[in-house]
């Protein structure tokens, strides 16, 4: 319930205030006067009203208290104007409340944790620890983005024209990687955090409620829905990662796949693919086929060329070069990638490295197979990835002794 209610109201007050300490603080006041109270008198026919009212009054008084502050009497009256049942103003401020949170102004890093706190009412220990630093460490970096939000004067608006076409850009980058993050954790024993995950899902869906019909969030959405959808699968019993085409298809959500696909269907199919939207397609291939040896690659390397054509990403190069190399065949695939390889800007990211390493695997090269393997596993930051890593590395490392004797 505090989850869910959580970006509400601090949605709702902090555009009064000017200041999202002050409103994380009045709903977190709320949600403990819930926890006493609650209990005792029962839970209200409209929780979410109640702990609204409730943390418009802490504001209030909190307003009313601070003699340093010039403009009390017109923030007093804001609050004290505001109308709990008004769900368009509601949905008003969430967006500009995640519009704040995903500033230009505030570093990368610092959006994502700043959406996972004041958005996503995450506690400062949780986000610490997706993104391994000490509670101390991250407490501080929201300290100075908030700052940073109040002293700057960054008005808690949503902005208009183009200027909104490039925030919810930034806002669809923020979600992603927190989703990315969780899928495929950059370090630690586990793989997927599937919390990380549900919660993205959920930053994307808000989106969708108050950005309705927007191509590239319908599409973000699907996309982290169809990835998510494989998760079961993604790792075998004892914590391995298992290949795509390897995985137990009768394990993946099947409900979740349907519920993106309809979202997909609903689309205006004469809007332009952005990449949100070109990625869900590729991950709808995946999911309609009952087996991976009846992929579509063709139909794939084809939504390549059309993200390829609208997004300047090596990643997307990589991908795409996978992509060719399930049509055209290794070679034609391993050509692609050691352009990106001699280009550099991806020779810090280790599936690079065991993409080629994969693809020379299957060429008979296995001096070279094992020499990528090395540099991926150099790189690597997970644990079940790790120790695939070093099977497939052992593996050829066997064929060059067996090559030897």
């Amino acid at each position: 319930m505090a989850r869910r209610e959580w970006p509400l109201i601090v949605a709702t007050l902090a555009r009064d205030l000017g200041d999202l300490d002050a409103a994380e603080d009045a709903a977190q006041e709320a949600i403990a006067d819930a926890l006493q109270q609650w209990p005792v008198a029962g839970v209200p026919d409209r929780p979410g009203a109640w702990l609204t009212t409730v943390a418009r009054r802490r504001a209030i008084d909190r307003v009313r208290a601070d003699a340093r502050r010039g403009d009390r009497e017109h923030v007093v009256s804001q609050l004290e104007s505001r109308s709990v049942g008004d769900v368009s103003a509601t949905a008003d401020e969430e967006l500009a409340l995640i519009m704040t949170c995903c500033h230009p102004a505030l570093a990368r890093e610092v959006r994502i944790a700043l959406t996972l706190r004041s958005v996503g009412g995450l506690a400062t220990a949780e986000i610490a620890r997706a993104f391994l630093v000490s509670e101390a460490t991250m407490a501080q970096r929201l300290v100075r983005a908030k700052r940073k939000i109040r002293v700057a004067g960054i008005a808690f608006t949503v902005p208009t024209g183009t200027d909104l076409d490039d925030r919810i850009g930034s806002v669809l980058a923020v979600v992603y990687l927190i989703f990315n993050e969780g899928y495929s954790a950059s370090a630690g024993d586990e793989l997927i955090r599937v919390d990380l995950c549900d919660e993205a899902i959920r930053l994307g869906r808000l989106l969708g409620r108050v950005l309705p019909g927007h191509p590239e969030v319908v599409g973000l959405i699907a996309l982290m829905e169809l990835t998510h959808a494989r998760r079961a699968a993604r790792v075998d019993a004892t914590g391995d990662l298992v290949l795509l085409d390897h995985q137990d298809r009768s394990q993946w959500d099947r409900t979740l796949i349907d519920v993106a696909v309809a979202r997909l269907d609903e689309c205006d199919p004469q809007a332009a693919l952005g990449p949100y939207r070109a990625q869900a397609e590729i991950g709808r291939v995946h999911a309609s086929a009952p087996t991976a040896a009846d992929t579509d690659w063709p139909q794939i390397l084809e939504i390549y060329g059309s993200l390829r054509a609208s997004v300047d990403s090596p990643i997307v190069d990589l991908n795409a070069a996978v992509a060719r190399a399930m049509v055209d065949g290794p070679a034609a695939g391993l050509a692609e990638m050691d352009v990106l390889a001699d280009a550099g800007g991806l020779d810090d990211y280790h599936l690079l490295h065991s993409a080629r390493a994969d693809l020379l695997r299957r060429l008979d090269r296995p001096d070279e197979a094992a020499s990528a393997y090395r540099r991926a596993l150099a790189l690597v930051g997970t644990s079940p990835e790790r120790r695939f890593l070093e099977r497939r590395l052992a593996a050829v490392a066997g064929t060059i002794v067996a090559a030897e004797r």
